[in-house]
């Protein structure tokens, strides 16, 4: 009989050295919007994705043959760049067989952190395929929330409490972390309306301000499904 593995969850990008072992598997969450965007960004058509810290970094790319620059700072899309981070951008557009340059205000930078691990990217869109795939993998798993700016949000850990609960429902994981015990409990408040229970929360209200409501409700709520992972192989993320 194989031995429980064990489950952790980070809270910001900023406190993972605290978490790093060199040996987990790293899910980077960024739930409003990053990650939401980059599984949307592959169930389009996109053929990689390639993360990056900065604006001049993902600029070096625009215009080369092949390749699509988005890029998002304080939630706003940035001018000069082909994209943002709203998975409505990637909807129905011209993206098929392209590699996605992708710089965020924080799920980057947790992707950026996390590197020398083995790193996927999860979201409510993924998160069943996400599951299956760890459960079958059997490591030791880092739920990595990215957090915003460097300090804890409320969204991360809510999606953190939802894929700890279907990895410790399988009965093949552990966990003493009292990080995830409290995402598990806010996940609880929420009694399955993520969308009210976030309504007073930083990155809600930030959203909602700039008239981003339909993001929102979309990555916290999504209408569509997919089974694609992707994972961090050198610098870009491809499909699993």
């Amino acid at each position: 009989m194989l031995e429980n593995k064990n489950i952790s969850v980070c809270f910001t990008a900023d406190q993972f050295e605290k978490y790093a072992d060199g040996k987990s598997t790293v899910v980077v969450v960024d739930v409003l919007r990053a990650t939401s965007v980059i599984s949307t960004a592959f169930m389009e058509g996109v053929e990689a994705v390639i993360p990056v810290q900065t604006l001049d970094e993902a600029l070096s790319y625009k215009g080369k043959e092949g390749y699509i620059v988005a890029a998002e700072r304080n939630a706003k899309p940035i001018e000069g760049f082909d994209y943002g981070n709203s998975p409505f951008h990637y909807i129905n557009a011209d993206v098929k067989g392209k590699t996605l340059v992708l710089t965020t205000t924080n799920g980057t930078k947790a992707i950026h952190n996390a590197r020398e691990h083995k790193v996927i990217t999860a979201s409510y869109i993924n998160i069943e395929a996400v599951a299956t795939y760890l459960i079958e993998e059997h490591n030791d798993v880092i739920i990595l929330c990215s957090g915003w700016k460097g300090v804890f949000n409320l969204e991360d850990p809510i999606f953190a409490g939802s894929l700890a609960t279907l990895l410790l429902d399988s009965g093949k994981y552990d966990s003493n972390c009292d990080s995830l015990f409290a995402s598990k409990q806010l996940l609880n408040n929420a009694n399955g309306d993520l969308f009210t229970y976030l309504g007073d929360s930083s990155h809600r209200r930030r959203l909602k301000s700039l008239n981003m409501e339909d993001d929102t409700r979309f990555c916290l709520s999504p209408p569509i499904k997919s089974d694609v992972i992707p994972i961090l192989k050198g610098d870009k993320l491809v499909m699993l």
